[in-house]
């Protein structure tokens, strides 16, 4: 893989991951379209969404730090409340426990973490079958078929009022499901959480900000997992640079596409974007069946 591959893949990768169009779509039709070789099978892939967390954080720093405080607050609440527990079992006390999840924040935590579950469930099992399915051009042409449906369907649904306060675990818990499943090629990830997000009334601006955020622990995870078999795998020096050179253009176009989703899901203009993924799915789909 050269420079110009990486740097183009980091620029597709910052692009897609972000707008509604499956980033994980577009670089595998750009790997099977111009033949390009990582030589460490989807480590690159995972390095690039690492890019496009740095832009998250970029954008969402302000509610991401605070997510954490309130995180180490609620173990530190959840540790207070085993004495009182056990005081009111075993020596029949009756005192108020401390309440856990007493504001928004605390709340937005446990969605994320309820969400994360079934996604690290249905990205581990299904590892190889999403590696194999990035192969195959069909596979991404029809999901991006897909995605284009979601979209034009998101256009379509009445304004929701969800915030953190009204959303509920089953709610969280069908989101986490939809992200597991849009790891494979073509099924945009932002564009299907989003998408099940205004399905479950959420309200348009707190449905981006959960869509991107809820995938920070589900990309901080897989990059653990690629990370630990780094040394199992012989990366040159010039693979490293191609690499880092691929995720700082991941990253600074990541966090452009943020800005601009969060208009474009509030204006509700995924049409444009559902018409773009059909033709390109149809494509795709035309192009596997020709060179068969």
């Amino acid at each position: 893989m050269s420079l110009l591959d990486a740097i183009l893949m980091g620029v597709v990768q910052g692009l897609t991951e972000f707008l509604p169009v499956s980033s994980s779509g577009h670089l595998a039709l750009f790997k099977i379209l111009f033949d390009v070789e990582t030589e460490t099978g989807m480590l690159f892939d995972v390095l690039l969404h690492l890019g496009t967390l740095i832009a998250i954080f970029g954008v969402f720093y302000k509610d991401i730090f605070r997510m954490i405080r309130e995180g180490f607050a609620i173990i530190g609440d959840f540790f207070r409340n085993v004495p009182v527990f056990a005081g009111n079992v075993f020596q029949k006390k009756d005192e108020p426990y401390y309440k856990v999840i007493n504001n928004s924040y605390r709340k937005f935590v446990m969605l994320v973490i309820v969400s994360t579950i079934p996604t690290g469930i249905i990205g581990y099992v299904a590892a190889d079958v999403v590696e194999a399915a990035a192969q195959i051009l069909i596979v991404p042409g029809v999901c991006l078929v897909i995605t284009s449906v979601l979209l034009f369907l998101s256009d379509r649904i009445e304004d929701g009022a969800k915030t953190p306060k009204n959303v509920s675990y089953s709610n969280a818990f069908f989101i986490g499901i939809c992200q597991g499943f849009a790891t494979l090629p073509g099924l945009s990830r932002s564009g299907t959480t989003i998408s099940a997000c205004l399905f479950s009334d959420f309200n348009r601006k707190f449905a981006v900000k959960y869509s991107f955020i809820m995938s920070v622990p589900a990309v901080l995870g897989a990059v653990v997992l690629k990370i630990k078999d780094m040394t199992e795998l012989e990366v040159t020096a010039s693979d490293m640079g191609c690499y880092l050179a691929g995720v700082l253009c991941a990253a600074v176009v990541g966090y452009i596409c943020i800005r601009a989703m969060l208009v474009v899901v509030k204006r509700k203009k995924f049409t444009i974007f559902a018409v773009y993924c059909l033709i390109v799915g149809i494509i795709s789909i035309g192009g596997y069946f020709y060179t068969v």
